[in-house]
């Protein structure tokens, strides 16, 4: 027997806010208990594990940026602006409600010497997405060398991410700027 929908969404709420803002080994279960006003007992029922609850919190995460990157895709006519169109949801995302400090993936995996087997698959596929969906939107762009594009301007966006905890609300001015120069780079 699984866990109620709205009980699972204030176990999600509790490990969102807890998790990804003073991090996972900081975060003992009982407080995301207190705070999702759940037992133990529905807890594990729903997920087996703290790490499991971090991995079910990061793929609501990531379901949550990929609507903020559709979002903000739709909004650009060109194919460029479509491509570019990451930074938009980036700094619309990181000034939502669920910004956070920096980037929950990347703060995940570097929590643990040897990542849990669910948490790493989550990153695993968000950074996956980031490439693919990088790619894509390169391919109009930069044609055959979208892949390297793609490869390039993930890691500016992780620079953006990790920026962010140097400087609280960094944005990502530089990051388009840099990614124009990589992007004229390929099409000149």
């Amino acid at each position: 027997m699984g866990i109620r929908s709205k009980t699972e969404e204030k176990l999600l709420d509790a490990a969102d806010e807890f998790f990804f803002t003073r991090g996972i080994a900081a975060t003992p279960v009982d407080v995301i208990l207190d705070r999702a006003g759940v037992s133990a007992a529905t807890l594990y029922r729903g997920y087996p594990s703290k790490e499991a609850l971090v991995a079910a919190a990061l793929t609501r995460r990531h379901k949550a940026w990929l609507a903020a990157w559709d979002q903000a895709i739709e909004r650009q006519a060109t194919a460029r602006g479509k491509l570019l169109a990451v930074f938009d949801a980036l700094d619309e995302f990181m000034a939502g409600p669920g910004g956070a400090r920096w980037c929950a993936f990347l703060g995940s995996a570097a929590e643990y010497a040897d990542t849990p087997a669910e948490i790493l698959e989550v990153v695993r596929a968000d950074t996956t997405s980031f490439q693919t969906r990088l790619a894509e939107f390169a391919v109009p762009v930069v044609g055959r060398q979208a892949q390297a594009l793609a490869e390039e301007l993930l890691l500016v966006v992780t620079g953006v991410l990790a920026m962010r905890l140097r400087e609280a609300g960094h944005g990502t001015t530089t990051a388009r700027r840099v990614a124009s120069f990589l992007i004229e780079a390929r099409t000149a």
